[in-house]
């Protein structure tokens, strides 16, 4: 895309992205912010000092890469370390003469080739011991090199150890068994139109506490071709959820909701698109995770509402997965909240002919009460 030769004229999202529509008719694509598994389809390019970046937080490298790159660099760092140390104690051999085969008082023990030398440094760093090859105590250096090689061996077990178990525990495995709808759904709650989706725990071990957050992710193209990008919150009625249960989570949409003007017919040439997430701490491990998805406009449907998954039971509750995805079309109108507020008729407060009636009927009812209760006080004295 250059700046300032290429116009746009509109913006439309689907199911696999957003379409922007130029001056010319054709179609320029561009992907949605969040992708449906919660993952950024961003790419980032030419950042300062990338490569120093990721080799300062080697750790979070190491956890972040995938699992074969992750085996293929620890292996590597055995090895090399076994060839760098085997190296370093093939030259002391040499240097000593204890390549020869009767050595008076040789540094190592059975150490005359590279090949025994390689093995000597294995079986030192691996704490095998076969009983050929050995060190003694007439070369300083050679002991010297031994304590270096096993301290080195003892930093590389924990961290092979410690981002194995890191990248075992990461948050993205448990985010997996946390999972939204695959679609939205707009329906009259209470009088008033609100937005809603699903969101369940697919494990028997539930969360301790959980929070839900929805943004609307709104482009928009300047006359300079500029991609511009605007988010806005939506308040949510109870954010705070725990997900014992598949949960429905609800947007009022009143005056201060991104939506209150969007109709059926809007909706369906908006540009938006809906990012929710619900961040969480598993009481398993207390680690804090977070799933996130998105809804194109596509997405979300009008006058359906989703299906009652939960059953009760002799036995306790029964949750129904089948029907997690499952919506049920209700009747309701295709204008937008704003439009529906505007027609629905102002409350009037009761006029004085209607208060006189009612104070009227009211003292009539206290005056039978009270010729009902005369005669019982004439009997009583």
């Amino acid at each position: 895309m250059r700046s300032g030769s290429t116009q746009y004229r509109s913006v439309r999202c689907g199911d696999d992205g957003v379409g922007v529509r130029r001056e010319d008719g054709r179609l320029y694509k561009r992907r949605c912010h969040i992708r449906k598994d919660g993952g950024c389809n961003m790419v980032f390019r030419h950042i300062p000092e990338g490569w120093l970046l990721y080799v300062t937080d080697i750790f979070t490298t190491l956890v972040e890469i995938r699992w074969r790159v992750m085996i293929l660099t620890f292996a590597l760092s055995y090895i090399l370390s076994w060839l760098l140390f085997g190296m370093l104690f093939w030259i002391i051999a040499l240097s000593n003469g204890d390549v020869k085969e009767h050595v008076s008082e040789p540094c190592m023990y059975s150490v005359h080739s590279f090949t025994a030398a390689f093995l000597f440094s294995l079986e030192t760093q691996t704490t095998i011991g076969y009983g050929f090859r050995g060190m003694s105590e007439n070369c300083a250096l050679a002991i010297m090199l031994v304590t270096v090689q096993d301290v080195l061996s003892v930093f590389i077990d924990t961290c092979v150890i410690g981002i194995t178990v890191a990248k075992m525990a990461s948050a993205r495995k448990r985010a997996q068994t946390v999972g939204f709808t695959n679609c939205a759904a707009i329906s009259m709650r209470n009088g008033a139109l609100c937005l809603s989706w699903r969101v369940g725990d697919f494990r028997r071990n539930h969360m301790v506490e959980g929070t839900a957050q929805a943004q609307i992710i709104r482009t928009l193209v300047d006359p300079a071709s500029k991609l511009n990008i605007s988010y806005k919150d939506l308040r949510i009625e109870e954010s705070n959820v725990i997900l014992a249960t598949p949960t429905t989570i609800v947007h009022h949409i009143g005056p201060d909701s991104p939506l209150y003007r969007t109709g059926l017919q809007d909706l369906r040439r908006e540009d938006f698109e809906l990012v929710v997430s619900f961040t969480y701490t598993d009481d398993t491990t207390g680690i804090l995770h977070q799933t996130r998805t998105s809804y194109a406009p596509g997405d979300i449907l009008w006058g359906r509402h989703f299906q009652e998954m939960l059953r009760v039971s002799k036995s306790g509750h029964r949750v129904n997965y089948a029907l997690f995805n499952k919506t049920t079309r209700v009747a309701m109108p295709t204008v937008s909240a704003e439009e529906r507020d505007r027609r629905r008729p102002p409350k009037r407060p009761p006029d004085a002919a209607t208060f006189e009636l009612a104070n009227g009927n009211a003292n009539a009812e206290d005056d039978k009460a009270a010729d009902a209760d005369g005669p019982r006080d004439t009997e009583e004295k």
